[in-house]
């Protein structure tokens, strides 16, 4: 969006102009239900703030909410008539008080904390660190800001879509009339992802123009509203049920969601949602459902596709950590790739709002006898140790309460080591684990329930558990391999065994950080029968994904027998420079519960671990089927013998509509051709692709109707994604959007889908709109 000097007007002009405006920011603050709200109002005015990028770059920008309340926009004092940044409020992540941010920390002093405060913004968008005049100034933005985000996270997609097209007639308007001209209706749908033939704009144009006067204004923009915003694919489903004088009844609601969403409804329910759902009190007052209320209704959470049940925490967490898939994290360190990517201690708070439960550390002796984290041997930055365990311990528990484990890659001398073992004592405090919980040594982990709110310490460690129960002391230190069980290829290996060779001794691992490790020593594997007969269950291994994946297809059953009581982490391999990532659903049917990605590289395979983790609540913690808990399973996900895992379904999908897909290119006339891909992941299978046709120009309500149906053989470890794309012939396509979610979360019937972009953030107004049927093969 850009500002530019605006142009000259008489004085009557300025006046109707400024009305206009008064009108429009008042109907976009009652689309958020902030009208008359003093904060709101705050933003709007705007004023003046110090935006800092370094400890020289420290320069003053006006900052306003603009009149979509949804956009804000600012500008240097000096080039006020040159184009301006701004952004939307819903690119916004979190605002924080405060001197939170690296760069505020690093760039400011102290004592200037209460006047500042940082915009995070989604995906890999630079923090906007920013200080006030004064501290009441710092606490009205943040509180201004965190009110419109909020608002604008809790419109129901109806009401999103009205503020959406309502804001595009406004940008359409260009001389702010009030009226549309044919030419300004054509740009209008442009701004909305359609493109039209001249003749059929002209036809839409004359329909709504009774006047005659060659603009609409009036009822004739609210009539060419009504226009765009009709769903034909609803029409034809309310009436098929709105049998009491053209409405919906109790009776014929419930009737609807027995027969087509396949739901235990009572008439109490069907009378409870006609209550929440109908907008025109007249209507309700009669116990009927209108076409707009039936709307809302199929455009409220609780009745997209993802069951609302599942996405509560519904599951059982009072079992064994080894009993659960667990939200697992790579380099997490790290903002891009692994080469010459920056560290961040933001990367750690990003991956634990998400749900991450297990964060990896890389340690490194620093200077002045601190330790650092950064991807040895690279040119990727450092940032502290200390830095890391605080922004750890500030964000772990923000998204889920459930425990934490940190998985040390050590390569401190002992000093340095000791420096660590004291900082995560002084910081993580009580929190962190460092006896078994009970008196008398265990014999299996203990549960996510049991250890909420911990953190869980994962490294070498010099002795067997054991020893904490015995009167014997440890010695301070002993010899360990140098080389890590993570190491990520030869190439780091052999680095690291240079390193030995010039130290000319083993690096020694220190008492203090040893006795740290209680429910996660790391250990090499030597194979399933060793592991068997040797380790313990708190003794666990590290997999590189090649060799995960040859276990995983060729040793199957031993992998799941393995993984009932020890725990296996899973890592990219080396060779991914990129910070790519691989397929985890191979890993997560063998019973692998700690399948470790780059969470900062979004991509297919990070849309899969979403999805898998998007229920229980977003706890990060997902329990396993009951034949990967058994230790005498005869699950194979390669052979699929019969058993309880096979519960043969038929899934029936129908595509029929999309609405208000985002452009991918910014240029105003590039429109979206978009086709829609069903998948189907999870035991090979049930591994399955459909497509839908491509839909030329149309971004803005896309109709496909057409039906797939895939064969589901183990439905709890399936997972269905549904993709969107932009078409194109010459090349290959450019993604649009998609939303994956477990096989047993579908709610059946017709339902919403939402969707979320590479970031894996949700699309504002955007979706698909489909029929999901599963029933017995």
């Amino acid at each position: 969006m850009q500002c530019t000097k605006p142009p000259s007007r008489t004085k009557s002009e300025e006046e109707l102009y400024n009305a206009q405006r008064k009108k429009v920011t008042s109907l976009n603050a009652k689309f958020l239900g902030l009208e008359g709200d003093g904060d709101l109002q705050f933003l709007l005015t705007g004023g003046d703030l110090l935006k800092v990028r370094s400890s020289s770059w420290k320069k003053t920008r006006y900052f306003k909410l603009q009149d979509d309340c949804k956009t804000l926009w600012y500008e240097s004092q000096r080039t006020f008539f040159k184009s301006n940044p701004a952004f939307s409020i819903e690119d916004i992540s979190a605002v924080r008080p405060g001197r939170q941010s690296e760069g505020l920390q690093k760039y400011t002093e102290e004592q200037v904390g209460p006047r500042c405060f940082s915009i995070i913004f989604k995906g890999r968008r630079k923090n906007l660190d920013l200080i006030a005049s004064s501290e009441e100034e710092a606490r009205r933005w943040v509180v201004g800001l965190e009110k419109v985000i909020t608002s604008t996270k809790g419109l129901d997609r109806q009401v999103k879509t009205e503020h959406w097209i309502f804001n595009c007639m406004r940008k359409a308007d260009k001389n702010v009339d009030d009226k549309l001209t044919q030419k300004e209706l054509k740009d209008l749908l442009l701004f909305m992802n359609m493109e039209v033939e001249d003749d059929y704009a002209e036809i839409l144009f004359k329909q709504c123009d009774a006047s005659k006067s060659g603009y609409l204004s009036g009822a004739e923009i609210e009539r060419f509203y009504e226009l765009l915003t009709q769903r034909p694919e609803i029409d034809i489903i309310y009436s098929e049920y709105a049998r009491t004088t053209g409405l919906m009844s109790a009776a014929d609601l419930q009737q609807f969601l027995v027969q087509e969403q396949r739901e235990e409804a009572t008439l109490a329910d069907a009378h409870a949602l006609i209550d929440k759902y109908e907008p025109d009190e007249k209507v309700k007052e009669k116990k009927l459902l209108s076409k707009d209320g039936f709307l809302i209704y199929l455009n409220h959470p609780e009745s997209v596709v993802l069951s609302p049940t599942h996405a509560t925490l519904y599951q059982d967490m009072s079992q064994p950590l080894s009993h659960y898939f667990i939200s697992s994290s790579h380099n997490t360190y790290l903002l891009e790739d692994q080469l010459k990517g920056p560290s961040s201690t933001e990367a750690y708070i990003r991956a634990l709002l998400l749900g991450c439960r297990c964060v990896e550390l890389d340690c490194w002796d620093g200077s002045d006898g601190e330790p650092v984290i950064y991807h040895g041997y690279t040119l990727t930055s450092k940032i502290l140790f200390k830095d890391a365990i605080q922004a750890i311990h500030e964000y772990a528990f923000k998204t889920s309460e459930y425990p934490v484990i940190l998985s040390l890659e050590n390569h401190c001398s002992v000093e340095q080591q000791q420096v660590m073992a004291q900082h995560m004592s002084s910081i993580l405090g009580p929190a962190l684990l460092t006896q078994p919980l009970g008196d008398t040594m265990p014999t299996c982990f203990p549960s996510p329930e049991d250890l909420k709110r911990r953190f869980i310490i994962k490294g070498k460690r010099l002795n067997k558990l054991e020893a904490a129960f015995s009167p014997e002391a440890a010695a301070d230190t002993a010899d360990y391999d140098a080389v890590s069980e993570d190491s990520e290829d030869d190439e780091k290996e052999e680095a690291e065994e240079e390193e030995r060779k010039k130290n000319k001794k083993k690096l020694k691992l220190a008492k203090e950080l040893s006795d740290m490790v209680v429910y996660c020593k790391s250990v090499h594997f030597n194979g399933f029968a060793d592991a068997r007969d040797n380790l313990s269950f708190y003794e666990m291994s590290s997999f590189k994904e090649g060799k995960a994946l040859e276990l995983a297809e060729e040793s199957a059953n031993c992998y799941i027998h393995h993984n009932v009581d020890k725990l296996s982490r899973i890592y990219p391999a080396g060779s991914r420079t990129d910070s790519s990532n691989y397929n985890p659903v191979p890993f997560w049917n063998a019973g692998c519960q700690i399948v470790a990605l780059n969470f900062q590289t979004r991509c297919a395979d990070m849309s899969l671990n979403q999805g898998r983790f998007l229920v229980n609540g977003r706890s990060g913690y997902v329990l396993k089927p009951s034949y990967l808990r058994d230790a005498a399973s005869e699950f194979d996900p390669i052979t699929l013998t019969r058993g309880p895992w096979l519960k043969h379904k038929n899934l029936h999908i129908m595509v029929i509509s999309g609405q208000q897909l985002p452009k991918v290119k910014a240029k105003k006339t590039s429109i979206v051709d978009p086709v829609v891909r069903v998948e189907v992941q999870g035991v090979p299978a049930d591994v399955a692709v459909k497509e839908t046709a491509c839909i030329d120009n149309n971004g803005f309500n896309p109709a496909w109707n057409e039906s797939f149906t895939f064969e589901v053989h183990v439905p709890e470890l399936a997972l269905v994604r549904f993709v969107v794309e932009d078409y194109d012939s010459a090349s290959d396509n450019e993604f649009v959007g998609q939303y994956t979610l477990p096989f047993s979360s579908l709610q059946m019937g017709y339902r919403h889908v939402p969707l979320l972009d590479q970031n894996g953030d949700l699309l504002p107004s955007s979706g698909l709109f489909v029929h999901v049927m599963v029933v017995d093969a």
